[in-house]
């Protein structure tokens, strides 16, 4: 026989053998569905013998007493569980209302961080204005505002001032409200960190 011949052969016998191997399950499966069934009618004749006639449970004292301590600590877990829940849910409507009133107090705080910007800047407008003022005005008529302003008042004015204007308002100045309200400028930034 020739090689091809040979191939030929083995393939048929190897699609035979397969069909076989599963003729031989089929066969297997349906033996083993028959005997499973009989074996559980087989079961149930011989547990239905074996009953009792007045199909009634006779149980220990001890038994039912522990029975009895189950079903009362089910219950008290029961309980518990409920008293559980109830508080998750507080406890999660508590949390709600902080998250909302911290958002509100958020919002209060942005809008009074508006308010004294406002200000803020009304009143930085409001001193400049002064200042433009006393720079205008007469450097004798300034000086005599100045020595009855308070020396810290005062100074807070002479800082924001142009060093000429300043400097005329100051010539005008007792020597002794001068020299307060320079020490005052000269020591206004000497607490400040150096780095």
């Amino acid at each position: 026989m020739t090689a091809p011949a040979v191939r030929k052969k083995r393939k048929r016998w190897l699609g035979r053998g397969s069909l076989m191997m599963i003729m031989a399950l089929f066969v297997g499966s349906a033996a083993l569905r028959l005997t499973d069934g009989a074996g559980l009618a087989f079961a149930r004749a011989s547990s239905a013998a074996q009953e009792p006639e007045g199909n009634e449970c006779t149980t220990d004292a001890g038994v039912m007493a522990l029975l009895d301590e189950v079903q009362r600590r089910e219950q008290r877990v029961i309980e518990r569980e409920g008293l559980m829940t109830d508080r998750t849910q507080a406890l999660q409507l508590a949390e709600k209302r902080m998250e909302e009133r911290l958002a509100a107090l958020r919002a209060a705080e942005d809008e009074l961080a508006k308010t004294v910007s406002i200000a803020e800047k009304a009143a930085d407008e409001d001193v400049a204005r002064l200042v433009t003022l006393y720079e205008n005005m007469k450097p004798k008529d300034a000086a005599r505002l100045f020595e009855e302003m308070a020396p810290e008042f005062a100074a807070g004015f002479m800082a924001r001032m142009r060093p000429d204007a300043a400097a005329a308002v100051m010539a005008g100045v007792d020597p002794k409200v001068a020299y307060t309200i320079s020490v005052l400028m000269a020591g206004r930034n000497a607490n400040a960190p150096k780095n």
